[in-house]
């Protein structure tokens, strides 16, 4: 748990603060060298952490920047483990998808199995 003076070991709090799954996958990622603490790369898992500490690493495609405000006691539910941070990552870029454009059909009712086929004659088309 957390000791008297307000340090936490990396891979713990971690863990406690559901950034992953598992303390061991955590440590797995301590240990290979993808989270830095203050700037510095960190390879130990025992390294402690206090509040004040900013934490940087990735989360899938997304690179994570954490400010460490409080030690937890216990891996608990997503509102208390927010608490033990403050997120100070860049928002992600937007989003550019395309929207598919419907195919029109004049009159009412189940497009005909010509119309059909003509609608993916011309999507084929499109695509190429």
């Amino acid at each position: 748990m957390a000791d008297e003076a307000g340090k936490l070991r990396l891979d713990k709090w971690l863990w406690f603060a559901r950034f992953f799954k598992t303390r061991s996958l955590a440590a797995t990622r301590v240990a290979a060298g993808d989270v830095r603490v203050n700037g510095d790369r960190v390879t130990k898992r025992s390294t402690t952490i206090s509040p004040g500490d900013v934490l940087t690493f990735s989360q899938g495609r997304v690179v994570r920047v954490i400010e460490v405000k409080a030690i937890g006691t216990r891996r608990g539910p997503a509102p208390e483990a927010q608490a033990l941070y403050n997120d100070m990552s860049p928002p992600p870029p937007p989003k550019e998808t395309p929207v598919p454009e419907n195919p029109r059909f004049e009159g009412k009712g189940r497009p005909t199995k010509k119309d059909r086929r003509q609608a993916d004659l011309s999507r084929s088309r499109h695509l190429e």
